[in-house]
């Protein structure tokens, strides 16, 4: 991939400063789903329905987000890390997208610290 594909849409984020090495975790109720050929998240569950905000995701922010569903905590090291070892992608680009999705996700309240 010649230029950073790793950003997703969300309707209304705007990206954080983060740190690298915060401990984040995906909140649960939040799966991913394919509606019509597009990665979505859906909320499932009343707590976290929010029909302002629609996610959708590419290929690389859904990988992502099916491998941090497994994991107890991840930090955005984390995330590059996995765009490294899945992507041929140089590292400078993989830090830097992780750590924009990682603050997206944040916003948009996908994920916890």
């Amino acid at each position: 991939m010649a230029e950073s594909q790793f950003v997703w849409t969300l309707m209304q984020v705007a990206i954080l400063p983060l740190s690298t090495r915060m401990r984040m975790k995906a909140k649960p109720g939040f799966n991913l789903r394919d509606v019509c050929g597009e990665q979505i998240i859906v909320a499932e569950g009343k707590e976290n329905i929010d029909f302002s905000n629609i996610i959708s995701m590419n290929e690389s922010s859904a990988y992502l987000w099916k491998e941090v569903q497994k994991l107890d905590s991840f930090t955005a090291d984390d995330l590059a890390k996995l765009l490294l070892d899945q992507y041929e992608v140089d590292e400078e680009t993989a830090f830097h997208d992780a750590q924009a999705l990682a603050a997206q996700w944040l916003k948009a309240g996908i994920i916890t610290e």
